[in-house]
């Protein structure tokens, strides 16, 4: 496939000149450096020349805190501000919700560029990449709204606490190779993969931020695509391997190789590092200049470097340490010495002899007192034992009685059940996502009373849907107003779910989410969804909160079956 890309990687070879393979703007940032979002730039640092764009330079837009986008985009904090553009962590009014902004002028000679590379990255819609949720034109503006990931630690920042563990090390590259495949399959690619761009979420799932944007707000271009984002991968196994810059400049916090040493594996530089990963690092990272490892081929594509990491055996996590407990100790009062040292061993310890028994005046009193007390509670309690006998036996004769009918049926009634409710249609509901479709193929298997059958989600990197939206379902249509008593749905997995419904009036099925009002919720594998009051509604929403685990590192809902009753 014929490589095509609009950025370079700002990675500088182990000589510290212009890397052969990428050229790149030279840059600086500010903003806040501790921020978990922040894009900031480490071109000076790693020895990476520049040169600016054609056109122009613009200049930037004075915006501010509190500034809103689109009337929707609320201006927080500016967390980058460099040549001519700036990166902001803003929210969306709309949807109440954390995102990252990117903004520069319309006129910038990067502007196209920056709407195009957003656009395709949009596109894509790999759960692997932090998203692009919009990109406009408006006011002599142009900006790019991304995910903002609060829940998520850049690599930069782990790396400040040592080398990754293997395993850690293993996922962190499998991860990121297959995405960066994928993605280059579709024709994109990053050209900026460093420390920075790449994250960890809390469910330990690596994602990638600035897919094509972030090279593209640089102005970096590179011939070799590829071949570049491959090298990028390679150094940032090799860093979380050794908590080393694998070039002589120093670049994220991390110190370089020594100078003149050239590139040599991770494991010469540090000890204890695994041989199967530092092998791989090896070959990712050879270029003009440095070599593969031993005489295995050089991965140029991340493709390769995907095939390569498959013929690896697999890493498996560390087993959880366990904690013998404390050997059980006797403690001095169980030794008949509470209040005093030990004795010493082969000392004979007195024995101290008990105290005499009362003879005295006062002891016969109290003595006489005590009997006296405990023959007037065993009174007491008689007499209270034979009152609650009699009580009892008044009831059940009062019981037997009003159970018997005039017609002698001893046996009271039972309720009855609501009557069951007929299911008209169902369709998939997926309002937060750019095409609106969630597996809309299957979605009749969910009503056709087969509980073997079901209609299957999407899948996703953690149980809360990636964190990429708040929910996925189905609207369910009853044919007319009904009266709704009880909705019983049977999942694959334990899922997390909650029943809403549009209001009685609605004369059409709503497409909106803030259409269907909730009305109960619960979680497990048949789950009851009672409203709390009384509920009359054509359109029922199941939607879909929280999923089960599906293998591998995939979370996937299934609902095979849907039962309501009035």
């Amino acid at each position: 496939m014929a490589e095509r890309s609009t950025a370079a990687v700002d990675v500088a070879d182990n000589s510290g000149e212009q890397p052969l393979t990428a050229k790149a703007d030279q840059a600086t940032a500010d903003g806040v450096a501790k921020n978990p979002e922040r894009d900031t730039d480490s071109d000076r640092a790693q020895g990476s020349g520049g040169a600016e764009g054609p056109g122009r330079q613009a200049s930037p837009p004075e915006l501010h805190s509190g500034h809103k986008l689109a009337r929707r985009y609320r201006l927080e904090e500016c967390v980058t501000r460099l040549d001519g553009f700036s990166s902001w962590r803003a929210v969306d009014e709309k949807l109440r919700r954390a995102v990252g902004v990117h903004v520069l002028p319309a006129d910038h000679a990067r502007a196209r560029s920056v709407l195009a590379a957003a656009r395709s990255s949009a596109l894509l819609g790999d759960p692997r990449f932090v998203q692009v949720l919009d990109a406009v034109e408006e006011n002599d503006l142009v900006y790019v709204v991304h995910e903002w990931l609060p829940d998520a630690t850049e690599l930069s920042t782990l790396l400040a606490g040592g080398p990754l563990e293997p395993h850690d090390a293993y996922q962190l590259v499998s991860q990121v190779a297959s995405a960066m495949a994928a993605a280059h399959r579709e024709g994109l690619a990053h050209l900026r993969l460093n420390p920075n761009a790449v994250l960890r979420a809390s469910t330990g799932q690596w994602r990638i931020r600035g897919l094509a944007v972030n090279a593209a707000l640089r102005g970096i271009s590179s011939d070799t695509p590829q071949r570049t984002d491959t090298e990028a991968i390679g150094a940032l196994l090799y860093a979380a391997l050794t908590q080393r810059w694998p070039y002589e400049n120093d670049a994220y916090g991390l110190s370089g190789l020594p100078k003149d040493l050239g590139l040599i594996p991770p494991d010469q530089v540090r000890a204890g590092v695994h041989r199967g990963l530092s092998e791989l690092a090896m070959r990712a990272l050879a270029n003009d200049g440095a070599t593969a490892s031993r005489h295995e081929a050089a991965c140029t594509t991340p493709e390769e470097l995907v095939k390569a990491i498959g013929e690896m055996p697999r890493i498996r996590p560390p087993e959880p340490a366990f904690t013998a407990p404390p050997e059980y100790q006797r403690t001095t009062y169980q030794q008949g010495t509470y209040g005093r040292q030990a004795p010493r061993p082969g000392a004979t310890q007195p024995i101290t002899p008990p105290p005499p028994p009362l003879q005295s005046r006062t002891g016969k009193v109290l003595k006489w007192a005590v009997s006296a007390l405990l023959i007037a509670a065993l009174g007491l309690g008689s007499w209270q034992l034979a009152d609650a006998l009699m009580d009892h036996g008044g009831k059940s004769d009062d019981t037997h009685k009003s159970q018997t009918t005039d017609n002698g049926d001893k046996n009271p009634k039972k309720p009855s059940s609501g009557r069951p409710v007929a299911i008209k249609s169902a369709r998939d509901f997926d309002p937060f996502s750019a095409d609106h479709s969630e597996k809309p193929e299957g979605i009749g298997k969910a009503i056709d009373n087969d509980p073997s059958t079901y209609w299957q989600t999407d899948f996703y990197l953690s149980p809360e849907l990636g964190n990429l939206k708040p929910g996925v379902g189905m609207v369910i249509d009853l044919g007319k107003v009904q009266q709704v008593g009880k909705v019983t749905v049977t999942f694959v997995g334990e899922t997390s779910v909650e029943l809403r419904a549009a209001g009685a009036d609605a004369v059409s099925e709503p497409t909106a989410f803030e259409s269907f009002g909730k009305a109960a919720s619960g979680s497990g594998t048949t789950v009851e969804l009672k409203p709390d009051k009384s509920l009359k509604s054509r359109y029922l929403l199941i939607w879909l909160t929280k999923l089960p685990y599906d293998g591998g590192d995939q979370w996937r809902g299934r609902v095979a079956d849907v039962k309501v009753t009035s």
